[in-house]
């Protein structure tokens, strides 16, 4: 009883904290350790939250990865149950007390299923649900939405994948912080979420001090924190994106056999998983569904900056979803009343919400920007030039400033810093002349040429100040070697055999974006080749990259000239559009 009258006053604080809508009842039940059977004889335990008022109000099922009631528990089971939903918070296998073994991404299928089986046999099910969840806990919607079943009315993603092979791998490099920090969240020993969390403020300390710096990095994780890593030994041993080891992860299928389940897409500009929010919202759309989609400004890890606004924005759509539901009085439009924007976005650098018709929004327009001697960026093509050029250095390489990972350093950050370095080259367009508004998607397109067959190149869009500081926007990174698919040769029109020159066309896929470059700003490219360690630095030896000890420094060139126009490519909104 202690626990739960605290688990009240913790809601309440919150929901002060948060200025989240109103309760609507007066008073949580909350049944604790539920056990819920699997097909193959495991026990999944399980937390039933309801408002104290009784009946069968629409359920909500969280499956969660992160265990306690603080903060899942509270966030998803509680605040919901205050205003109106029942909800099951249940544990996924081999996590906090649940039986089984932890093998992320292998059994979420079936045991989603077999929770919605077990539901359907409980009294307080109405015969309906939705799922809810962030990261880990959207991701485990997908598997269910693989094959929905009877009674599921919506689903609400959170940053959620529907695959990882492009989590760990993006453009073929490992996402070395974002998966180690997870590796290390979901492996250690779990004793309470105050220990817990120190516990992974501790590991990632270590990682950073040792498994960071030190070679081979799968054997200097293991060091860092005294203890087997089989995860992450696991994820660094299959760096192909088309290795069938990752197919357990893919639930790509979701997309189109759930198309007839209502879905509302929540991301944020500067977390990981965006690009496949974005995807799942235009996959599902070529399927013939309407989901819904907000993207706000910040990261994956700033719970307390976009929780307000993804609750009340999924309160309002569980309205919708659930008519005869709790929200629905107070939510139920009236007549005349305009029907929410079915896209939401925030834009960066106006610092306000705009509504959208759908995503891209079909009035942008690309246009490009062309790199020219002296780090001038032109939307004219480049005249004659030599070559930039730099060396990176795998043993000192090119640090991670902000972006889009999980980890503590992402988001917008002052970049003038990190461009101060003579391994990122930097190229800028004079001030502009009037506001330039950016939505969608963008694109580098760049010719290179190395002195390594194996090396990476990291491209980022910057907003720079009239005060001179350069901020992120978005970026992406690609690893080249031999027969890589986002590398083409290039070739040398003045040579009589026309032999390739050695010359490579990269194509870099940058996470899309919404951002008004406002006039007096200008316009940047960053071109480097890392972001440590929020991508693991390639060795440049060609050696894999568990298991690398040979650092070999790479000679790089930027071509920008007639013959070889590296660019950058931007989808922009019309004056007022």
């Amino acid at each position: 009883m202690r626990a739960e009258r605290g688990g009240a006053l913790a809601a309440r604080a919150a929901a002060r904290l948060l200025r989240l809508p109103p309760a609507t009842g007066r008073g949580v039940r909350v049944t604790r350790d539920l056990r819920v059977p699997m097909r193959d004889g495991v026990e999944l335990l399980a937390d039933h939250y309801a408002p104290a008022g009784g009946g069968r109000p629409p359920t909500l099922l969280v499956r969660n990865l992160y265990g306690w009631d603080l903060p899942i528990g509270l966030l998803y089971g509680r605040l919901y149950a205050e205003r109106g939903y029942q909800v099951l918070v249940q544990r996924c296998r081999g996590t906090f007390g649940s039986g089984g073994v932890l093998d992320p991404w292998v059994q979420e299928a079936a045991d989603g299923r077999d929770t919605v089986e077990w539901m359907g046999r409980q009294d307080w099910y109405p015969g309906e649900f939705a799922t809810i969840g962030a990261s880990y806990l959207g991701y485990v919607q997908w598997a269910l939405l693989a094959d929905p079943p009877a009674g599921m009315r919506g689903a609400v993603v959170q940053m959620g994948p529907h695959e990882y092979s492009q989590v760990a791998w993006p453009g073929g490099a490992f996402a070395l912080d974002t998966m180690a920090g997870w590796a290390s969240m979901i492996s250690h020993p779990k004793r309470g979420p105050v220990r817990d969390t120190l516990t992974q403020l501790r590991e990632k300390r270590h990682l950073q001090r040792t498994a960071y710096r030190e070679l081979p990095l799968g054997a200097a994780a293991a060091r860092a924190l005294g203890r087997t890593y089989p995860h992450l030994d696991a994820w660094l041993a299959h760096e192909a994106g088309d290795d069938p080891y990752w197919t357990a992860s893919d639930h790509s299928a979701a997309l189109v056999r759930g198309a007839g389940v209502p879905v509302l897409l929540q991301g944020n500009w500067y977390d990981a998983f965006l690009p496949q929010t974005l995807r799942q919202y235009a996959l599902l759309r070529a399927a013939g569904a309407t989901p819904r989609l907000t993207v706000g400004p910040w990261t994956h890890a700033a719970l307390g900056r976009w929780w307000q606004t993804f609750m009340a924005d999924s309160l309002d759509w569980l309205a919708e979803i659930f008519p005869d539901g709790p929200g629905a009085p107070a939510r139920t439009a009236g007549p005349g009343t305009p029907k929410p924007d079915p896209v939401r976005l925030y834009l960066l650098g106006a610092e306000q919400w705009r509504g959208f018709d759908s995503w891209p929004p079909p009035q942008t327009a690309p246009r490009s920007w062309y790199l020219h001697p002296g780090g001038r960026l032109d939307p004219e093509p480049p005249p004659p030039g030599a070559p930039d050029r730099y060396r990176y250095d795998p043993a000192d390489p090119t640090p991670a400033v902000g972006g889009a990972w999980t980890g503590t350093g992402s988001g917008p950050r002052d970049n003038r810093a990190l461009e101060s370095r003579a391994d990122v080259l930097t190229f800028t367009t004079g001030p502009l002349e009037a506001d330039l508004d950016v939505v969608g998607e963008v694109t580098a397109e760049l010719h290179v040429r190395s002195d390594r067959a194996h090396t990476d190149f990291f491209a980022r869009l910057c907003d720079v100040h009239p005060d001179g500081r350069s901020v992120d926007i978005t970026d992406g990174v690609v690893r080249v070697r031999p027969g890589s698919p986002a590398v083409s040769p290039g070739k040398d029109d003045g040579a009589e055999d026309g032999e390739p020159d050695g010359v490579l066309t990269l194509v870099l896929d940058l996470a899309p974006t919404a951002c008004r470059f406002r006039a007096g700003h200008r316009i940047r490219l960053q071109v480097s080749s890392g972001a440590h360690p929020r991508f693991a630095r390639n060795p440049g030896s060609g050696e894999p990259t568990a298991t690398a000890v040979r650092l070999l420094a790479a000679r790089q060139e930027v071509h920008h000239s007639p013959e070889h126009p590296s660019r950058i490519t931007l989808g922009v909104l019309p004056h007022g559009g």
